[in-house]
């Protein structure tokens, strides 16, 4: 029997793991965090909802991107294979078998991909996602 909660959720914002973000701000040193909140954001420029990271240019930026991860995550995705200069790094879900992933992330130049090794848990959450994640390296 499918459990249909781990498939729902309240919001579509997770936050990001402190100590996992720390450790890819080591390797990429980020100055943008295009899609926060007050309460989660990881750079000192951030915009919220309401100030439409993805209409907000990202060139040449050390960008972080957890992005919202309901319909529009397509969205962000196209936003960051877009963007020149600097570096986007996203943590999404490993879902290989949708449209975006084919179209701006497999096999394309210049990206990255690095799947993780078991289940993040985000926020305040008492349990893992339930789904598995990937960090992808737009350069």
């Amino acid at each position: 029997m499918i459990n249909k909660a781990l498939f729902t959720s309240n919001t579509p914002e997770w936050a990001t793991p402190q100590a996992f973000f720390d450790e890819l701000n080591k390797e990429f040193n980020f100055n943008l965090d295009p899609c926060a909140n007050t309460e989660n954001h990881k750079c000192a420029m951030w915009f919220n909802k309401e100030e439409d990271g993805l209409s907000k240019s990202w060139d040449n930026a050390r960008v972080f991107v957890n992005p919202p991860y309901g319909r529009v995550l397509k969205d962000w995705v196209k936003k960051a294979s877009e963007t020149r200069g600097g570096v986007v790094v996203m943590l999404i879900p490993a879902r290989t078998d949708t449209r975006y992933f084919h179209d701006y992330i497999y096999e394309k130049e210049n990206v990255e991909i690095r799947f993780l090794k078991g289940r993040l848990k985000f926020g305040d959450g008492k349990g893992s996602a339930p789904f598995p994640s990937m960090v992808v390296i737009f350069r």
